[in-house]
């Protein structure tokens, strides 16, 4: 397990359910203490429940306002030295029928929201003797899906945020990176598989085979092998790495 300095202060966004759980769980057991943030508090106050972190607040990432007071008092309780932007959003449609509302929707969320949490963080984060900035992207940020062109968008220019930011804090002990799963076993993923059998008639076997597709292994990744690589670049041992955008994905990338 990657070595984290003692008392350290990780926020997870998009923390409730699914990969951010996950990492907020994993960051937890490797000794951080956690706040998840997200907009549901009973799912919120259940992953404290399960064990997956100590506090939690509540606010929509693509409220800037509500996301600076939610960090601003997660900051109060214990400076943060580990930002995981993970919370996002997943709309598929084809170019043709993708409004402007659509496109405002993913940017919102998949990038404004990571914005606004980095925005809020980081001040903090400048005055401690080690920082982590993760964002949780996707494989839709390094190559083009159909059907989701807005999503792609969105992931697309969360790479470029993080490729420059880590320009911008590499004389600094702040590195920032981007972490990009293919389809991964979550809730978002159960809701496409169900999207597909609605529109093509296919069973729901036929449908996760339709996704599982893309990776080379044939399979879906799992939710711990994302936070297992967000934990590593979390360590101390990756002071090295910053700029990059890691596919988690069976060799699709």
């Amino acid at each position: 397990m990657s070595a984290l300095p003692r008392s350290t202060h990780a926020l997870v966004t998009g923390g409730s359910r699914g990969i951010g759980r996950e990492i907020a769980s994993t960051l937890s057991r490797a000794g951080a203490t956690v706040t998840v943030l997200g907009r549901d508090r009973a799912a919120l106050d259940e992953a404290i429940a399960l064990g997956a972190a100590h506090f939690a607040e509540v606010a929509d990432v693509a409220d800037q306002a509500a996301v600076g007071a939610a960090i601003a008092a997660a900051i109060a309780r214990q400076p943060i030295d580990i930002l995981v932007a993970n919370a996002g959003t997943a709309e598929s449609a084809p170019f043709a029928k993708s409004d402007a509302a659509l496109f405002r929707r993913m940017i919102d969320v998949n990038l404004m929201g990571v914005v606004y949490a980095i925005q809020a963080a980081l001040p903090s984060m400048r005055d401690r003797p080690y920082g982590r900035v993760v964002a949780i992207a996707s494989t839709a940020g390094l190559k083009g899906y159909a059907y989701v062109s807005a999503y792609s968008v969105a992931k697309h220019a969360v790479i470029g945020l993080v490729r420059s930011l880590a320009l911008e804090l590499a004389s600094s002990p702040i590195t920032v990176n981007a972490v990009c799963p293919g389809f991964t076993d979550t809730d978002l993923v159960a809701a496409s598989v169900d999207n597909i059998m609605k529109k093509t008639g296919r069973t729901r076997e036929q449908a996760l085979a339709e996704l599982a597709k893309h990776n080379p292994q044939g399979r879906l990744v799992t939710p711990k092998e994302v936070a297992d690589t967000v934990l590593w670049l979390c360590g101390e041992g990756a002071g090295a790495i910053t700029g990059q955008a890691i596919a988690v994905a069976g060799g699709e990338i």
